[in-house]
């Protein structure tokens, strides 16, 4: 059995998004009960030259929605990048989660061999489909879901391996 480019992409995204969601729903709940401001959750690092959760948190949903979008064809919704609460990065990561839901198998499958162009302000990546998932996009996107797991864990909201990985 063979797994498409769109099974190993967008319901993939999808889960650990809506486990992120639910991440923060904990944090959220830490916060309140610790009467500590959700926007000093969003702005904690784990080190002065790391990036806050906010950011891992919106470079996550950034990759996942460029992702879907690249290799469907289609334009991905751009997000202003200006959540500084745990409520508004809630709502980024439902907001990609909706966009990545209107992505169907048939806009996604087949795009192994589609050349994938990134262009930074210092370099350029150029990909294959099947390379774009497996050598950038994906490890990109648990590295940034793995650090605000890691982050929130730190501040001591009471998550485990099972709220990162959520239930089958």
């Amino acid at each position: 059995m063979q797994i498409s480019m769109y099974q190993a992409t967008v319901p993939v995204f999808i889960r650990m998004l809506g486990n992120m969601g639910r991440i923060i729903d904990k944090a959220m709940a830490f916060a309140e009960a610790k009467r500590i401001d959700t926007a000093v959750l969003a702005g904690y690092r784990l080190a002065p030259d790391m990036l806050p959760f906010s950011s891992q948190i919106q470079i996550a949903c950034d990759t996942a929605k460029g992702c879907g979008a690249r290799l469907a064809g289609v334009e991905a919704p751009k997000y202003e990048d200006n959540e500084k609460t745990l409520p508004e990065l809630k709502q980024r990561v439902q907001k990609t989660i909706d966009f990545l839901k209107t992505l169907q198998a048939t806009q996604v499958d087949g795009s192994e061999g589609k050349q994938i162009v990134l262009k930074f302000p210092n370099s350029t990546f150029e990909f294959t489909g099947l390379n774009y998932v497996l050598g950038f996009a994906q490890p990109n996107f648990y590295f940034h879901c793995t650090t605000a797991y890691s982050i929130l864990r730190h501040c001591g909201v009471e998550i485990g391996k099972m709220d990162y990985l959520g239930q089958s």
